[in-house]
């Protein structure tokens, strides 16, 4: 089942970026493609752009000239929404406003068949007030592609209240025939990726507001350390400051205001400064001819302790255990019931982040979350103002020893990573809880829409079902706001495992 037969015309409505490229991928699937937009001329300027890309795919022997040819024969635009009467499926992708998408949709209602399906790609309106106002909002789905279209495999095909599963279900199969990897999502703001990647972008820059890390070691840390294929600072400039400002404030207005989406206070200012990303030339760095990108802060090469005493084991971080022999280290391992720390010939302890701080303690040096501790070519440490230089020194050497760049940062809790992924894997169990997505495909959205290294739930499993619930309960006691408290669906999965089996 494709759910479109080949020979049924595919409407695209808006011939901007994600028109053309939606499109495209409709064309190369083998489609006739009607591209339609307001705006007198822009329909076939666009099918030219399309074909030009066509061009480039070719000169790559990614597609031979003859499909070439023949996508170009079956692209036309047109100057009337009349002459869409006879396609089996129409694509919006204009302007993202509410009132704009729910007239064009009601003009179309009254062109094409009953049976062709209505889909708009917006990406931070609801797919139920765009069809609330269509007379048979039953054939209305979402369909979001992700920029750019051709390139990116992922689509979220978003379900409004009133979206028929007939239609939802054909809405998937036409973007699995047409090479995508669709998820399945009920309307909820954000939908999969924009709703559960926002502490990607808010605990990076809350780490930053708190004084605790500069843009370019938060990044290098999120990279190095967390695995992630670029920082947020840096992947922020690269989608445009407005743009990513505008999502989040979005997400946070749907969801009432809700502290854990709370915009950032300093990206706003750097929005109304004009500082923008690449594309205005400077946002988080300067893109100017010359500019020299700043470099993460790195610790000056300190000598490594003779030995360290593993006390209960390190959890997520055991690993640590065996580099720190091939080390040439000595480990001594005591079975006591003390958590995840080390104890350094200092006396002072060095413990994975747990949303405490090091102030609490006395001599306690904290180390970041990493996605492979044996691969992580860098970790951040944070330490209190009254933590001894020497044990400091000792963390900082053991590290180095390892082969690891060490950043030192502000004593914040949860650190950079472990914040991050915890509040990441408590988006992902309550979106789960509430009826949002599957575990499968909240994992495959967030590997395929913003490139994580691990799903949030294959993160969980990595780390230990209590890992995201004892970070952000720590966190929630120290900043009662309700940002980082625990969702009712981690409180339960944390509560689920043996560790806790026998309390009431």
């Amino acid at each position: 089942m494709t759910g479109l037969d080949l020979s049924s015309p595919v409407a695209v409505v808006g011939t901007g970026t994600m028109g053309q490229g939606i499109a495209q991928v409709a064309l190369v699937a083998g489609h006739p493609v009607r591209l339609y937009d307001a705006a007198p001329g822009r329909a076939r300027d666009a099918a030219g752009a399309i074909g030009a890309r066509l061009d480039r795919l070719v000169a790559k022997d990614r597609l031979t000239a003859a499909a070439r040819d023949a996508a170009r024969a079956r692209l036309e635009p047109v100057d009337n929404l009349a002459d869409l009467a006879d396609c089996g499926l129409v694509v919006e992708a204009v302007l993202e406003r509410l009132d704009v998408k729910q007239r064009l949709f009601g003009e179309l209602e009254e062109i094409v068949a009953e049976d062709c399906l209505l889909a708009s790609n917006t990406s931070s309106l609801s797919v139920t007030a765009v069809g609330g106002a269509l007379r048979n909002p039953g054939r209305f789905v979402g369909l979001h592609f992700f920029n750019p279209a051709p390139l990116l495999p992922l689509v979220e095909v978003v379900s409004g209240f009133a979206t028929d599963v007939t239609s939802a279900t054909r809405a998937y199969e036409i973007a699995r025939a047409w090479g995508k990897t669709p998820v399945a999502c009920a309307d909820t703001p954000g939908f999969i990726v924009n709703r559960i990647a926002r502490p990607f972008y808010a605990e990076a820059f809350a780490v930053h507001e708190a004084q605790a890390a500069d843009p370019a070691t938060i990044d290098a840390v999120l990279r190095e350390c967390g695995g992630f294929k670029m920082g947020a600072f840096e992947l922020t400039d690269l989608i445009g400051q407005d743009v990513n400002e505008s999502v989040t404030h979005s997400v946070w207005q749907s969801f009432f205001q809700d502290a854990r989406f709370t915009p950032s206070l300093a990206q706003r200012r750097l929005v109304e400064s004009g500082r923008l990303g690449r594309k205005s030339g400077r946002g988080w760095y300067d893109y100017a001819d010359g500019a020299e990108r700043p470099e993460p802060h790195t610790a000056d090469k300190e000598q490594p302790p003779a030995y360290v005493i593993a006390e209960g084991g390190l959890g997520p971080a055991a690993e640590l255990l065996t580099l720190i022999r091939e080390a040439g280290i000595r480990v001594r391992e005591e079975d006591e019931d003390h958590g995840t720390r080390l104890v350094l010939p200092s006396g002072g302890q060095l413990v994975l982040a747990d949303g405490q701080t090091s102030a609490e303690f006395r001599d306690v040096v904290y180390f970041d979350l990493a996605l492979d501790y044996r691969t992580a070519t860098r970790v951040a440490l944070s330490a209190a103002q009254d933590t001894s230089p020497r044990t400091l020194a000792e963390a900082t050497g053991l590290f180095q020893a390892l082969g690891k760049d060490v950043s030192v940062i502000g004593d914040v809790p949860g650190m950079i990573v472990a914040r991050t992924v915890a509040r990441i894997i408590d988006l992902a169990h309550d979106a789960v809880a509430k009826g949002v997505a599957t575990e499968e495909d909240i994992d495959t959205a967030m590997r395929l829409g913003v490139n994580y290294p691990l799903g949030p739930f294959e993160w969980d499993r990595r780390l230990g079902r209590d890992f995201a619930f004892d970070v952000l309960d720590e966190m929630h006691e120290r900043d009662p706001s309700g940002r980082y408290a625990p969702s009712l669906a981690l409180y339960r999965h944390a509560y689920a495992t043996d560790k806790r089996e026998g309390t009431s």
